[in-house]
């Protein structure tokens, strides 16, 4: 049975090893190797994740499947007091794809999200990466597009989805 968890910092190593397990099949096709250890040591590294946690305020939340970590997810609002929240990072291990993992941790952050009173959530997604589509199954509309020079002569080439909260 699955359940959520509020992940805080004594669950960060948690959060970086999951980010390493389920990133190379998320953009192993996408992105050159330097290109995914670059991104990982940069948004996944501890002192990364703790900044992220403390000074942006993003919540982390687990999936735990049978009492094993098998995905997480972060999320906060665009802006302070902003009915508009952003989704982070959400992914669940190769293993657990396809079998209602990703659709349940997205549930749980819609349904937080609505009782913070969040109108809208907002992601990015690579715009070559597959889970594109789950998104627009899901309810999420392409509402642009962004290249994010992200350092070392890399660029995040994004669609920017929204999910209209009701």
């Amino acid at each position: 049975m699955k359940s959520i968890k509020a992940a805080g910092s004594n669950e960060l190593h948690i959060i970086q090893d999951l980010a390493h397990k389920t990133w190379p099949d998320a953009y192993g096709d996408i992105l050159s190797p330097e290109q995914l250890k670059y991104m990982l040591d940069k948004m996944y590294s501890i002192t990364s994740l703790q900044y992220q946690a403390t000074e942006l305020k993003h919540n982390f939340i687990l999936v735990i499947d049978k009492n094993i970590p098998v995905g997480f997810a972060s999320f906060s609002p665009k802006e302070k007091d902003s009915s508009v929240f952003r989704l982070h990072k959400i992914y669940v291990l190769p293993q657990q794809q396809g079998n209602g993992t990703g659709k349940f941790l997205l549930e749980s952050v819609i349904n937080s999200v609505r009782h913070l009173g969040a109108t809208s959530l907002e992601l990015n997604v690579n715009r070559y990466n597959k889970a594109r589509s789950f998104y627009l199954k899901h309810g999420f509309k392409i509402t642009g597009e962004e290249d994010i020079d992200i350092g070392n002569n890399y660029f995040m080439n994004d669609y920017v989805m929204e999910f209209a909260i009701k």
